[in-house]
């Protein structure tokens, strides 16, 4: 290397922001997703088996999907290419592919392509990918914060092994903080500088798990200030951190996902994850009639006759929403998620629904039972209709001794939670009466001939 090649070289670095600087140069240096990449795990054992194939890295910003594919191409000595796929046509990616079948033919060396966002490749441009894949002529690192089992061709996805990443823990985000901030070469090491324990445990937290927002903001924090020897405090961390931008879609995972936990939280009885979950979904800017909607629906499959006051809270609420919108109708439905989470709960009714709609698809229909079909209409009564029908209100209790159903069937069983607890006691004796319709019943319970038919 030239004189000048180390000046060109010393000058690139120097421009480039703190968190590209400190860009992990191997493997082991590399922090997070251990999950996978860990001893043992599956990405480590394929590198070391040399058998790594084409792989889709999805996750959140920041958490080293762009950094790991670099390493990659050099665990495994490949020349390494990287597109967007938001720039990238079909034209640039068909020559990016035949440049790296010439080099596997003339070195016997393959690429590793790191496409980034692939997500945003259309059909036929990731239909382009596949022949390639195929046959191994390149490594395809794919990047996507979108879930690639949505977002991407079936027939990619399954040429391809997914790996999820996950956000940086707290501890990995202050290891990276705490490298920064000793390292010479690349971070702030050659500078006096003093973080407070409280200042780095901020930064840690804010940065959720992203480490690009944790390196900015310290590199912020240090070129802001004029005087060294400099003490980091809260006070200037927190100074240092760009209001944080909530990552939501409201067609994509984040939509799913945080409607999944808001319901799991509020039928597991969590008032407080409940009203976290949504916050979350508010701040990010979720429709509140979707929100007013899933509750109405969770106060019938999952509170049901526990508690009969959830399901005209929940419309209440929905109403309410209507009427009153953002920003005042958060009260609303955060009244309403406590309420539901604080409830007892019963998924009884959500059951006999289920198995009753079963029944009709996969069963024989039943006939409706003679004595309760329709008597009003000329004619009814010499096919039999009605006959012997039992006015429930004339009975003793308001309950008839009577078959309403035709066959031995229980559909509806309460819980002993909550109101539903009397539901069940008042309906043990019910059932018990009608049981006694069902043992004096006919074999048969037919309409007698009409007289035309005789």
């Amino acid at each position: 290397m030239s004189l000048f090649d180390s000046v060109e070289k010393a000058n690139r670095l120097s421009a480039q922001p703190l968190a590209a600087r400190m860009r992990p140069r191997t493997l082991d240096e590399f922090v997070g997703q251990q999950h996978f990449l860990g001893e043992g795990k599956l990405l480590r054992r394929l590198l070391v088996a040399d058998r790594l194939g084409s792989v889709v890295f999805y996750g959140p910003p920041g958490t080293g999907k762009t950094t790991l594919a670099r390493l990659l191409a050099h665990a495994t000595r490949s020349h390494f290419r990287q597109i967007s796929a938001v720039a990238a046509g079909v034209k640039e990616l068909r020559e990016v592919l035949s440049a790296s079948a010439d080099l596997l033919v003339a070195e016997g060396r393959r690429t590793l392509l790191f496409v980034d966002e692939i997500h945003r490749f259309n059909k036929a441009q990731q239909d382009v990918l596949l022949p390639d894949v195929e046959e191994g002529a390149v490594i395809l690192v794919g990047a996507t914060t979108e879930n690639p089992f949505f977002s991407l061709n079936s027939a990619l996805v399954s040429r391809s092994r997914v790996f999820q990443f996950e956000p940086l823990s707290s501890g990995d985000i202050k290891q990276l903080l705490r490298r920064a901030l000793e390292d010479r070469d690349r971070g702030f090491g050659a500078l006096d500088i003093e973080m407070d324990d409280d200042a780095l445990d901020f930064l840690a937290e804010v940065s959720d798990g992203d480490a690009r927002r944790a390196l900015s903001a310290l590199e912020v924090g240090v070129l802001s200030s004029r005087e060294f020897p400099l003490k980091f405090t809260r006070s200037l961390a927190a100074e240092s951190v760009q209001r944080k931008t909530i990552v939501y879609d409201n067609r994509g995972d984040s939509h799913y996902d945080s409607i999944s936990a808001l319901i799991k939280s509020v039928r597991g009885s969590d008032p407080d994850a409940g009203i976290y979950w949504l916050a979350r979904m508010i701040e990010g800017g979720e429709d509140v009639r979707f929100l007013a909607r899933r509750l109405v629906i969770l106060a019938s499959e999952d509170i049901g006759n526990a508690d009969p006051h959830a399901l005209p809270l929940a419309v209440a609420a929905a109403h309410a929403c209507e009427i009153v919108g953002l920003p005042e109708c958060r009260l609303t439905l955060a009244q309403t998620v406590a309420y539901l989470a604080c409830a007892p709960k019963s998924n009884a009714a959500t059951v006999a629904i289920d198995e009753a709609q079963s029944d009709v698809r996969e069963s024989r229909l039943l006939p409706v039972p003679v004595h309760l079909r329709d008597s009003h209409y000329p004619g009814a009564q010499r096919l039999g209709h009605g006959r012997d029908y039992q006015y429930a209100h004339n009975a003793p209790q308001g309950v008839a001794a009577q078959d309403y159903l035709g066959v031995d069937r229980e559909y509806y069983r309460p819980t002993d939670r909550g109101f539903e607890q009397q539901i069940a006691a008042r309906l043990e004796a019910i059932r018990q009466r009608l049981r006694e319709a069902k043992r004096t019943r006919q074999p048969t319970d037919q309409p007698e001939a009409s007289s035309e038919a005789k």
